[in-house]
């Protein structure tokens, strides 16, 4: 048997279920909600493109001493399993010792390396973000958006595409910056 409380609190619950039933359609259908993919943007306009490349660049030399070194992990470990039955177990412990090492520091060194490498991506990306916001900022007030949400970071699962102004940012960003900011250019040429 349900008490006079909880029976009250039901009755409270449904009334206010009902009063935003009426008023929430007309509250909706006021709002005007749009979506945009940064990351996408970020990597289709000039600007973003020249940052990605430059990043490659200025990483391409480390990654391929990872490389080779995770190469050169793989081939001790074979080389380990091929004669584990033949070695001393000094020598085996010495060998294992040593690969464990070499584990550890390769590890390391991947560790820092996608660090160095999300605070160089940050830093070259940065400028560029905020000159979006800014054309964001612009395309809400000018088209009435009372939100613009950022598809990968808002759980978005999906949006009709007239919604989704990810398109528009690129082009108004390539326009308003010349198909790629000059600001850019000559960071690259000063480092």
């Amino acid at each position: 048997m349900r008490s006079p409380m909880s029976i009250k609190r039901h009755g409270i619950t449904l009334v206010a279920a009902l009063l935003l039933s009426t008023v929430a359609p007309k509250v909706y259908a006021q709002t005007k909600i749009a979506v945009v993919d940064l990351q996408r943007a970020l990597m289709e306009t000039e600007d973003g493109r020249r940052a990605k490349a430059r990043l490659e660049r200025l990483f391409k030399r480390r990654q391929k001493s990872l490389d080779a070194a995770q190469e050169e992990l793989r081939d001790m470990k074979e080389d380990i399993e091929r004669q584990k039955n033949v070695l001393s177990r000094e020598a085996l412990a010495e060998r294992l010792e040593s690969y464990q090492k070499k584990f550890v520091e390769l590890q390391q060194s991947y560790v820092e390396y996608q660090q160095e490498l999300a605070a160089k991506e940050a830093e070259l990306t940065q400028g560029i973000l905020q000159k979006m916001q800014e054309i964001m900022r612009r395309i809400g007030q000018q088209e009435g958006y009372e939100i613009i949400l950022e598809a990968n970071e808002s759980g978005v699962i999906w949006v009709p595409s007239n919604l989704d102004l990810t398109d528009q940012l690129i082009q108004r960003y390539n326009a308003e910056n010349g198909g790629g900011s000059s600001s850019m250019r000559r960071r690259s040429k000063m480092r």
